[in-house]
């Protein structure tokens, strides 16, 4: 039959699904006995191998390998029960239970889906499908003794599984936050499809039992609910993986920019022994972040000979009378300080620096350090004090 899917978009999500499998090796090596991570993986290398599988030039190419007729459609179900077993499995081990609980019903799952696998392979041997049909197999054979045992036995296998697997992903997003949460809202939606996807089957195969031809809908409809499913799947895998690490690298590059009025301000402040060498450009941004920290602090270290108690005193007062709280006057003084010891710093012969006054250094917010550097008190303290403007303007 030449009805039926391009096989790219199979190895596309087969290849998908087996990255984030493999990103997860590492820690499956060291947590061996962890059951969900276990589960996870599991159930990413079978999802991918269903892709890989269920293309329909790998499956004539199986079949042609074997020289047995139509036997890549039991290695396709079985890796598709396995698919549904493993969603089971992972809820199960998601769900808050008792240890002893989650252990029983794991071996449950485990048991019957394994027997499900067997009663595929064996239904098969003693069924007989001569006839080669890469995507009508379903159809062709609902009539067929054995072989039409196995399809049901596969369809109703996968379809609990994935039923229950998309109610229970559903409700337990109900119940977490951040990236795990839309990972199990998209999961859910994609395994209802699935559920679609064995319920347009077995509506073909019943309406081949009653003479009536609906074949369309396993090679034409059914795929179409497949695709999106994968899509959905794909993602809903890969976004809690990824997302601890998209939020970071959001927040280093937020605050970088945050951090930018401090770090320009320091940036011609010598800092001798300490090494003033940032990350090359094509580093995670979470790496500029701490190089650039690590180059305020050295900076705001190299100043403290130069810190004046008397600025930082005027600049508290002057922020107070114009209206801020306690907290944000005592960072805008640190700021106002720091600004006056720069253009000190600048204009003094490093050997007539005074001991440093270190307490005089309170703030321990970076970033409210930095921004407080906009307050019209520090911009007053910069006039005064005639520090350079152009020590603002450079990156």
């Amino acid at each position: 039959m030449n009805h039926g899917p391009d096989s790219t978009a199979f190895y596309i999500c087969g290849s998908l699904l087996l990255v984030i499998c493999l990103l997860k090796v590492p820690a499956l090596i060291h947590r061996r006995h962890d059951m969900l991570l276990r589960a996870a993986c599991l159930l990413l290398f079978a999802g991918a191998w269903v892709f890989f599988l269920a293309a329909p030039e790998s499956i004539a190419e199986i079949n042609r390998l074997t020289g047995i007729p139509n036997v890549a459609a039991p290695i396709v179900y079985s890796v598709l029960a396995t698919f549904g077993g493993a969603s089971l499995l992972l809820i199960i081990n998601w769900r808050p239970a008792p240890p002893e609980t989650t252990r029983r019903a794991s071996q449950v799952c485990i048991t019957a889906y394994t027997l499900v696998v067997v009663a595929i392979i064996v239904l098969f041997w003693v069924g007989d499908a001569p006839v080669e049909q890469l995507t009508l197999f379903d159809g062709y054979y609902a009539s067929t003794p054995y072989i039409r045992e196995m399809i049901l036995t596969y369809l109703i296998a996968q379809g609990a599984a994935t039923m229950a697997t998309s109610v229970l992903c559903w409700r337990w997003s109900t119940e977490v936050h951040g990236s795990l949460r839309a990972g199990l809202r998209i999961l859910a939606p994609a395994y209802l499809l699935h559920v679609c996807y064995d319920v347009v089957k077995l509506i073909a195969i019943g309406a081949r039992w009653t003479g009536h031809n609906l074949d369309f809908l396993i090679d034409q409809v059914a795929p179409q609910l497949a695709a999106p499913s994968a899509l959905l799947a794909v993602t809903g895998f890969f976004l809690p993986l990824a997302g601890p690490r998209i939020a970071q690298t959001t927040q280093a590059m937020r605050q970088l920019r945050q951090l930018a009025p401090l770090w320009r301000e320091l940036l011609h402040v010598p800092t001798p022994g300490a090494i003033r060498a940032l990350p090359p450009w094509w580093s995670a941004p979470a790496m500029h972040l701490t190089g650039r920290k690590t180059l305020i602090y050295d900076a705001l270290l190299a100043l403290a000979p130069y810190y004046d108690a008397m600025v930082h005193a005027q600049a508290h007062r002057s922020a107070l009378e114009q209206g801020e709280d306690e907290r944000t006057a005592a960072i805008t003084a640190d700021a106002a300080m720091i600004v006056a010891a720069t253009a000190q710093q600048a204009r003094t012969s490093p050997d007539l620096a005074q001991a440093a006054d270190t307490q005089e250094w309170r703030s321990h917010d970076l970033i409210r350090l930095s921004e407080a550097l906009a307050s019209p008190v520090v911009s007053g303290i910069r006039r005064h004090h005639g520090a350079s403007a152009e020590s603002s303007s450079h990156e």
